[in-house]
């Protein structure tokens, strides 16, 4: 790919797009200094290297990146080399506009043709995922094709931008998901999720969105956790809803509300149903009883 820059605002080729903040391709003949430094963002970024070695901070670490590999960088992430210093060698990227909700979870525009489902299982993902760098040579095929449809803007290139970046970050959550769970060893899987969904257990999970985690589709996630639990998914996320709520109800200074809210009990009447159904005491009379014993 020959080198570029195109950017929102300035570039005319972005005009019908105003998801794509950024997009460019650069190719370094010798190592340029103070030209990287650390910085955050406001959106996603990824990163395609094509050629050379190169080392940069994302987040929290360092990783040291080859051809073929892909960085993701999630909004506020920081990210650049810690050293300021740009290394021999090329790489895509395209800079992405997102929102985020209050809890941080990353939410596509009206642009992606992704279901709402769909969507949020991919922002889930993102958002939960802690390997910001992982091997995946096809994204440069996908680079490649938004580059030649912006460029030459034949019939239809509008509709097909938005569906290659759609498809790239599907691809990315799929290689994600690949990396994560090796060999697909369910019980380790299993734990994986279950730590995640406690992690955020005030979100409304839906069963796709647990399944997108494990990277499996909803049918077979379904038969996974059942053949596993002995539990649907729903009833085992319940389930852990419950126990949280049982520790918290073991602490004065929380209100009822607050625990239903913070286990994902969407009113205390709906927390204090289930809480009974499950466990033969309202909230208040577990808590009772258990001070009592104190």
């Amino acid at each position: 790919m020959n080198q570029f820059v195109l950017q929102q605002g300035s570039s005319r080729e972005l005009m019908l797009f105003p998801q794509i903040l950024e997009l460019g391709v650069r190719k370094n003949i010798s190592i340029h200094f103070n030209s990287f430094p650390i910085s955050a963002t406001n959106g996603i970024r990824l990163y395609h290297v094509l050629e050379g070695k190169f080392e940069w901070a994302i987040h929290t670490g360092s990783y040291v990146l080859y051809p073929g590999d892909v960085a993701i960088i999630l909004p506020g992430h920081s990210f650049g080399s810690s050293e300021g210093i740009l290394e021999i060698g090329s790489f895509a990227w395209i800079h992405i506009n997102v929102q985020q909700r209050d809890g941080g979870e990353i939410v596509l525009g009206k642009w992606s043709s992704l279901s709402e489902s769909e969507s949020q299982a991919i922002g889930k993902l993102l958002s939960l995922n802690n390997s910001p760098v992982f091997n995946f040579s096809d994204a440069g095929k996908i680079f490649k094709s938004i580059q030649t449809e912006l460029f030459n803007q034949e019939i239809g290139y509008h509709a097909r931008v938005n569906h290659l970046i759609d498809e790239l970050l599907i691809q990315v959550t799929r290689q994600l998901t690949r990396q994560n769970n090796p060999g697909r060893d369910f019980p380790k899987t299993f734990m994986n999720l279950e730590q995640a969904l406690r992690q955020n257990l005030s979100h409304q999970w839906t069963v796709e969105e647990m399944a997108a985690l494990v990277g499996l589709g909803s049918t077979l996630f379904n038969e996974r956790v059942k053949n596993h639990s002995g539990f649907s998914p729903i009833s085992y996320l319940i389930n852990i809803r419950i126990s949280e709520a049982i520790k918290l109800l073991k602490r004065a200074d929380i209100s009822l509300t607050d625990i239903a809210l913070e286990t994902g009990f969407y009113s205390s009447q709906h927390f204090s149903t289930t809480f009974k159904k499950l466990t033969g005491y309202t909230p208040s009379a577990f808590r009772k009883n258990h001070l009592n014993k104190k």
